[in-house]
């Protein structure tokens, strides 16, 4: 789905999510190549200039996520979280943690072992981020969420420095197995283990 496509449906969620009309609500998709740049990011984090990201198919969106740059693109399972937070007694940090274990209970279950870094937002495996956490909270409703590279072509992060990090790389699922790992089984497993980290989601 298009990035753009998917905002606006997340805004048209999350009025619903104010007004009860709907429960707290996982999104699973897909994007084609596009950057990213949250509220507070810092332009110099463009590697690519406006030519190169049109060569390479790239587009370029601000949005009103926290977080600097980042990439999403075919291959890379996008979550967008629409929570209530009051209703499961969710401080924003519980909210952001209980996204970071899902991640990694997800990734356990396909033989990764992930971790949190002491220093950077996300799910890392060793030294190298392979997902990132960007949400934003509004009239007490979560919304954005986190995109986990599975079979993510990773040269598109050449594109940009990711989250502004400029010390630290980047995976994903099939670089750290050494193999292809199917999306739909990715999507199945997390899909189980959102409903034990946030039960009735």
């Amino acid at each position: 789905m298009e990035y753009k496509a998917a905002f606006s449906l997340q805004l048209k969620l999350h009025e619903h999510r104010l007004k009860d009309e709907i429960p707290d609500t996982l999104i699973l998709l897909e994007h084609p190549h596009v950057y990213t740049l949250g509220r507070h990011a810092d332009d110099h984090n463009l590697v690519w200039n406006e030519t190169q990201r049109k060569i390479n198919g790239v587009d370029l969106i601000r949005v009103d996520r926290g977080g600097d740059v980042t990439y999403h693109g075919p291959g890379q399972l996008v979550g967008y979280v629409l929570i209530k937070l009051r209703e499961r007694n969710l401080t924003p940090r519980l909210l952001v943690e209980g996204v970071e274990n899902l991640v990694i209970r997800t990734l356990a279950q396909c033989d990764i072992k992930a971790h949190i870094h002491p220093a950077y937002p996300g799910v890392w495996v060793g030294d190298a981020k392979i997902c990132a956490i960007g949400m934003r909270i509004k009239e007490g409703v979560s919304y954005h969420g986190f995109a986990l590279n599975v079979s993510t072509d990773l040269s598109y992060f050449d594109g940009i420095i990711p989250c502004g990090i400029r010390d630290k790389k980047v995976c994903s699922m099939n670089s750290v197995l050494g193999r292809e790992i199917d999306m739909e089984e990715v999507r199945q497993i997390l899909t189980c283990s959102a409903g034990q980290i946030f039960p009735k989601l």
